[in-house]
């Protein structure tokens, strides 16, 4: 059995997030996922959002920094087995809205 492999979500050619998946294919599917695009929508990292919307989404291979991002936010997480971890390479602003 092939374990999953570490691929990147680039939005605008920015790496973003990082996450598991079998193969290149399943892990360009991931771009068209509707609910992934509604969360990348409405997140923010410095008062922008990640994504407006129209920029370009790309998945691809994770680089070994990237991977490491990922292990290291999966030995963190308290996600149950078989969800789907995505790990954000971007600094995310606090969902909090401060009075």
């Amino acid at each position: 059995m092939l374990l999953p492999a570490i691929f990147t979500l680039d939005i605008d050619g920015r790496p973003t997030l990082a996450f598991e998946a079998k193969n290149l294919r399943e892990s360009q599917q991931l771009c068209h996922e509707h609910w992934l695009r509604q969360d990348i929508a409405v997140l923010m990292s410095n008062g922008e959002p990640l994504w407006d919307g129209k920029a370009r989404l790309r998945a691809r291979r994770s680089t070994e920094n990237e991977i490491a991002a990922y292990r290291q936010a999966a030995r963190d997480s308290k996600q149950t087995e078989g969800d789907l971890l995505l790990a954000y390479l971007v600094e995310l602003d606090d969902l909090q809205e401060t009075p």
